[in-house]
């Protein structure tokens, strides 16, 4: 039996990317699989409608919902169409997330609050909207999508790593909350992964990144995806409050 036969997973930011990726295992681990994601052009809606094609193949039933996770209200609906759509939700990944750098001193309040709402507030709206289903369910699996930088901090990034952080207090705040009704809750903090946004650092930054690394690699999406696995699947049954490291060694 496959690890999520049965279940139903709701991920958010997940058109492409980690989210895709992390959508991606779950499917073939048997979970349905709902995901969201923010759809602004003609060129946003088709890539969500491929990664839904992409999902489906795996043979689960998939629904992408375009939605801002930032709005209170409209994920309030999305959740609800998830909950009449598929009966229940066992599993929430909180993935959606942006990034807008800059020093303290040159950052602006708009780049401030555009991250905070993404990152975290999001976080917090998904799991308002989701809780009350895995309670009348007694059980659940929270997955917050935190960073080593919510965790260590970095010079330029203090809305991202505040946001970060937050994801950390949050999941462990729930996992105290909504752990006598057996849901669990969990962070994990990535490091430096390839993806198309680390690609195209300057290759000066990104050898520097590496040799900050142990394993002397940058971590594949399919590395976060596979500790979300763990997460989300009863394997993980008596794991909850904790914050995984997956940066190949970055910050022991």
């Amino acid at each position: 039996m496959k690890l999520l036969e049965g279940k139903t997973a709701l991920i958010t930011g997940a058109a492409r990317g980690i989210g895709k990726a992390v959508a991606m295992k779950f499917a073939s681990e048997g979970a349905n699989i709902a995901f969201t994601d923010l759809v602004l052009n003609d060129e946003m809606a088709a890539g969500l409608e491929a990664t839904r094609k992409e999902i489906e193949a795996l043979g689960v039933t998939c629904r992408a919902y375009a939605g801002n996770a930032a709005d209170f209200g409209e994920t309030e609906k999305v959740v609800n169409q998830i909950k009449e759509d598929f009966g229940t939700i066992d599993v929430l990944v909180n993935n959606a997330g942006i990034t807008k750098d800059g020093l303290m001193l040159r950052m602006t309040e708009q780049q401030w609050d555009a991250v905070l709402n993404v990152n975290l507030k999001s976080a917090f709206n998904f799991i308002h909207a989701c809780a009350p289903i895995m309670l009348r369910q007694r059980g659940g699996s929270i997955i917050n999508m935190s960073s080593v930088v919510g965790v260590h901090g970095n010079a330029g990034q203090c809305n991202y790593s505040a946001s970060k952080a937050g994801m950390i207090g949050l999941a462990k705040s729930i996992a105290q909350e909504l752990g006598p009704k057996g849901i669990r809750a969990n962070a994990v903090a990535p490091g430096f992964i390839e993806t198309a946004m680390t690609a195209q650092l300057p290759e000066d930054i990104r050898k520097g990144w590496m040799q900050k690394i142990p394993l002397r690699r940058g971590g594949q999406v399919e590395d976060i995806a596979n500790v979300c696995l763990f997460l989300a699947s009863d394997m993980s049954s008596y794991v909850s409050g904790q914050v995984i490291q997956i940066d190949g060694g970055m910050n022991m």
